[in-house]
């Protein structure tokens, strides 16, 4: 660590430029809806092979 004192640099021209940008929210819920329909899918395939797999001759 040092212990002198440095003056630092502060750069007060910082824009933010997403202010003028709507927010990206939609995306998250495009991609959120997605996934949880591929889920959907997967989860009935593989209850379909259980079921396919079931022995009924118990």
């Amino acid at each position: 660590m040092s212990t002198d004192k440095e003056d630092l640099a502060i750069d007060e021209e910082f824009s933010n430029t997403d202010e003028d940008e709507e927010p990206q929210a939609e995306p998250a819920k495009t991609n959120l809806s997605k996934r949880r329909t591929i889920d959907n899918m997967l989860e009935e395939r593989r209850l379909q092979k259980q079921l396919a797999d079931f022995d009924y001759d118990l």
